[in-house]
């Protein structure tokens, strides 16, 4: 028999049914997730849920429609890949009557922005209960007197239907799985796949494409604040330490992910934490472990069978478990999250290489050129086909989620930090005394310490050693940590196969800069490898 679609336009008559949870609360939506049997109560109050065959991200199955409002602004590539206004019209029919055929649908209504002048409304439609807890943990929450929908800015909607598959030989995509944004129609399709992190990051490429517009900068990072009010950002891709270190004892956290840089300063886009918990431990992440509590969920996290206690070290599901909390679930935080503007900011990278010093202060010109180039290893589990560290370069430090030109994003954060002279670092947070294999990962209590000193100005006119081949000015003492700790080249066995892996990696630095073709001659010159 003929399987027959029915022509739907949008999704009020679905949203109007019965069937549909609207806004549930915290303790709502765990009784449904336990009644459906779609996750666990763990030990501590949370929920486990389990993602199946994708346990990250799908970065190939990623698409951005093709429309005349968008087409010139988009820059086009293997992110943002184009796909017609045909292909998502046929995948929005499936995805909406799939959800209206289901006996439940779940709804989350709040914002992505914590600044009131420019938050977009978003809407999250789900078929999983689990799903739209996680979506009401990293969301900004409507609080009372909150006008969600004024006119003032049409929402953005997320349809997530896992259960729903795409046929590539004629949807347009290239496998079952499909994660698609309409920028005209203000809809982001996900199907054929359970990782919660897809709806996260989608619309944090929504809001990268419409802050620029307003001239507030989005960036891909974590952000916390000093008792003085000092700010301090960290950029970094998934896995390089902006959650762990900017959960500091000593200061509140404004978000660990995502934010916008307007001309009043620094706020959260999202209203939690979604945190890598591989090798979690109270003792080494005191905030994290304990945010961990009833209302949470936990993403390929393996059980104790008879105690329901998470096994953090366990990795047989995955690299990527996770956990998704509500701010509010960290003691020392800025509420409302946002602040004034960065006094410092800190590039984060994990070198597989084990070649780069673990902390370096940069000149404007190095800035911005680590900025544009982006590099550290994508690690375990974050994206699906990867199993170890890999190095990779990804621009501003979140190439995959920019649907515009990266040198926008570029522009902004030079002018921005020229205007509040600020202090930027490149710390190297991956591997040391040899490339990955061979090294070690750097101690995570001699980052925090190096962090600690940045922050506290401790480095601003320290004596330093020069890389001769990168360039970069590394202190000669740190606080806390072995001073031969600090050049790299002292850690490994061989100096000899240290400058070879080095020459290695900063020619690898140079191939990827010239993609960048229309950037100021001396970014180039003097911001990347000497030799």
């Amino acid at each position: 028999m003929m399987n027959i679609i029915r022509k739907t336009t949008d999704v009020t008559e679905l949203l109007n049914r019965d069937q549909v949870h609207r806004n549930l609360s915290v303790p709502n939506l765990v009784e449904k997730i336990l009644e459906r049997g779609e996750g666990t109560l763990t030990s501590s109050g949370a929920v486990k849920a389990e993602t199946g065959t994708y346990t990250g991200r799908s970065p190939k199955d990623k698409y951005t429609v093709d429309e005349p409002s968008t087409r010139d602004q988009i820059d086009w590539g293997s992110v943002n890949q184009p796909i017609s206004s045909d292909s998502f019209d046929r995948l929005y029919a499936k995805v909406v009557n799939h959800l209206q055929d289901l006996d439940e649908v779940f709804v989350f209504e709040g914002f992505a922005g914590a600044d009131e002048a420019s938050r977009l409304p978003i809407r999250v439609v789900n078929e999983r209960a689990w799903h739209n807890l996680f979506a009401h943990q990293l969301f900004i929450r409507q609080a009372t007197g909150d006008q969600w929908e004024n006119g003032q800015e049409k929402p953005f909607t997320i349809l997530s239907a896992p259960s729903v598959k795409a046929d590539p030989s004629t949807d347009g995509t290239r496998s079952e799985t499909f994660i698609i944004v309409s920028f005209e129609k203000r809809t982001i399709l996900i199907g054929g796949t359970e990782y919660a992190g897809e709806m996260k990051k989608s619309i944090f490429s929504i809001m990268n494409y419409l802050l620029p517009q307003k001239d507030i900068l989005p960036m891909h990072c974590s952000a916390n604040v000093g008792p003085e009010g000092d700010v301090a950002l960290f950029f970094g891709l998934s896995g390089t330490g902006k959650t762990t270190l900017s959960a500091d004892a000593d200061r509140r956290l404004i978000g660990d992910d995502e934010h916008g840089w307007s001309d009043n300063g620094v706020f959260n886009i999202e209203g939690g934490c979604y945190a890598k918990c591989i090798q979690l431990s109270r003792e080494k992440e005191p905030q994290i472990f304990d945010a961990i509590r009833f209302g949470s969920v936990l993403e390929n996290v393996v059980l104790d069978a008879e105690t329901k206690e998470a096994d953090y070290n366990d990795s047989s599901l995955t690299e990527n478990t996770r956990a998704a909390y509500p701010l509010q679930a960290i003691s020392n935080i800025v509420d409302p999250s946002k602040a004034g503007h960065p006094n410092t900011i800190i590039f984060l990278t994990a070198d597989a290489f084990g070649v780069l010093p673990p902390i370096s202060k940069l000149t404007k010109e190095q800035a911005m050129y680590h900025f544009l180039s982006g590099y550290t290893s994508k690690l375990a589990g974050t994206e699906r086909g990867v199993t170890e560290p890999e190095a990779t370069f990804s621009t501003c430090f979140g190439s995959p989620f920019l649907p515009l030109r990266p040198t926008v994003y570029a522009e902004m954060l030079g002018k921005k930090m020229e205007e509040h002279e600020v202090e930027v670092f490149l710390v190297n947070t991956g591997w040391t005394g040899g490339a990955y294999g061979t090294g070690s990962r750097m101690k995570l209590s001699y980052t925090r310490a190096m962090v600690r000193a940045a922050l506290h100005g401790e480095l601003t006119n320290a004596e330093t050693n020069k890389n001769g081949l990168f360039g970069l000015e590394t202190p000669t003492h740190v606080p806390g940590v072995p001073d031969d700790v600090l050049i790299p080249r002292f850690a490994w066995p061989s100096e000899t196969a240290y400058e070879e892996k080095a020459r290695e990696l900063a020619n690898q630095f140079k191939e990827n800069f010239k993609k960048f073709s229309k950037v100021d001659e001396s970014i180039a010159k003097l911001g990347g490898p000497t030799a």
